[in-house]
């Protein structure tokens, strides 16, 4: 079955429920890759959905790119290594498109904590941009561009 876009976002929500929704959007996705869940996580993402998110890489195109770099990074960084980590997305604004799609753009920060240590490691800090897209009726990431801080 072959999703569908909706050209634009309900005509019923204002503004602000439309940032609710949004934001309730983006806690859902932090939760899957925070607990490297990859296919879920990149099930957030539209069919033909863009992660670039490594400067220097080519994105990664389509929910199975995206699922396989997850699980590449849980195994080649993570896999051995009990550290909790979690995306915190802040700043948020929201610009409705006149295409129905929605472009964001907000911080993104990633906290790092290991077992029987109280303070997180900070790091890194990033600006980001996306396109949402409603897919099936719901939200869905049709592209999203990190840029962390620490590229010049």
């Amino acid at each position: 079955m072959t999703p569908t876009v909706a050209t634009a976002p309900s005509t019923d929500l204002d503004i602000s429920a439309l940032y609710a929704q949004v934001q309730q959007f983006y806690a859902g996705q932090v939760r899957h890759l925070d607990t490297m869940r990859a296919e879920e996580f990149a099930a957030s993402f539209t069919g033909d959905g863009v992660f670039d998110h490594r400067p220097g890489a080519d994105p990664l195109v389509g929910r199975t790119a995206i699922a396989a770099a997850i699980r590449e990074y849980q195994n080649t960084r993570h896999a051995a290594d009990p550290v909790q980590r979690r995306h915190w997305f802040n700043m948020l604004q929201v610009f409705p498109q006149d295409d129905g799609t929605l472009r964001t753009e907000y911080y993104a920060v990633v906290l790092q904590t290991r077992p029987g240590v109280s303070e997180p490691m900070v790091g890194p800090s990033c600006f980001v941009t996306d396109v949402l897209a409603y897919e099936d009726g719901e939200l869905r990431t049709k592209f999203r561009k990190v840029s962390p801080d620490y590229v010049v």
